[in-house]
């Protein structure tokens, strides 16, 4: 982390105060909440946004969904990091993390500013759009008490019941067009769901030592690589044939299938290298692969329905 130092005179003594840059402290917020794990959430919601609109949502939705859906989603991460701070010291991952290292010299602040995230959006849109307000806050639920509390220091299973929360994302950009149980929008939760597991198993075994030190039972811990790279395509798999099949919807057409049917095939072909060759290069590739598939994927329904919209 970078300062910058500002000189004070206090009697006669010099006291040289040190200021955090605002690079470092744009750095502290991304990561305490995790920003770029909102993003991708964020490009989730609007993908159930646009598929419930059969195109355009409109700005005011997106905006209303970014703004709420962002902070709710924040503010959950920043919960999950408090709650896990002793714990994320045992890993090389996270131990660079501000709650751990001291950047924050006082967290106490933390809990109360994070729990304000959640609430005051969700909230705020109650009286006129309660079914935002539901996915969200029950996205927040489901990562922070269900996975965080509950269930990842506790069982294999921690991860793939954890991504119903990507699911509530999806279901809260439908909400936000005021169509939260369009089919497509509930195929597009169901594919989030099935997408994390495999997602965070990848990244799970680069890091199944730290899992291991810190006592966390992440599946990657309890099974050989080989194993584990057969587990994670059981859900790369349906997620993978799921993304290729929503094209039988009348919103979508080529211009989602073209992108879509090659990062699929990438997606299985670096998977089909972990299972016969579990190594942490592997694990790595398939680990990045998931991200850019369904970023990918997300962005082909944006334009697959606008391109559908447009040619109606």
């Amino acid at each position: 982390m970078s300062f910058s130092e500002t000189t004070q005179k206090s009697g006669p003594a010099t006291v040289t105060a040190v200021v955090p840059s605002w690079r470092s402290t744009l750095q502290l917020i991304v990561v305490l909440f995790k920003l770029r794990i909102v993003f991708l959430l964020l490009m989730a919601a609007t993908g159930g946004a646009f598929l419930a609109a059969g195109g355009w949502p409109g700005a005011g939705s997106l905006g209303l969904l970014w703004l709420t859906g962002g902070m709710a989603a924040a503010g959950a991460s920043a919960l999950n990091q408090y709650w896990e701070r002793n714990s994320d010291g045992n890993m090389g991952r996270t131990r660079q993390r501000p709650l751990v290292t001291g950047a924050i010299a006082k967290p106490a602040w933390v809990p109360y500013v994070a729990a304000g995230l959640v609430l005051v959006p969700s909230l705020a849109v109650l009286p006129f759009n309660p079914a935002l307000t539901f996915f969200l806050l029950l996205g927040a639920f489901i990562y922070v008490a269900i996975y965080t509390i509950w269930l990842k220091p506790r069982t294999l299973l921690n991860i793939v019941i954890g991504g119903a929360a990507g699911s509530a994302a999806v279901l809260s950009g439908s909400a936000a067009v005021g169509n939260w149980n369009d089919p497509g929008a509930l195929v597009l939760s169901l594919l989030l769901f099935l997408w994390t597991p495999f997602h965070f198993w990848s990244l799970a075994l680069l890091y199944k030592d730290d899992y291991a030190r810190s006592d966390v039972p992440m599946l990657p811990v309890h099974t050989s690589p080989r194993q584990a790279a057969w587990w994670v395509m059981s859900h790369t798999l349906p997620t993978g044939l799921g993304g290729l099949l929503l094209v039988v919807l009348p919103v979508l057409g080529w211009v989602y299938l073209i992108p879509v049917a090659w990062v699929t095939a990438d997606l299985f072909w670096r998977n089909l290298k972990l299972i016969h060759t579990p190594s942490t290069q592997h694990a790595r590739g398939l680990f990045m692969s998931s991200n850019i598939y369904l970023l990918v994927l997300l962005l082909a329904i944006c334009a697959g329905t606008v391109a559908t919209s447009l040619a109606a």
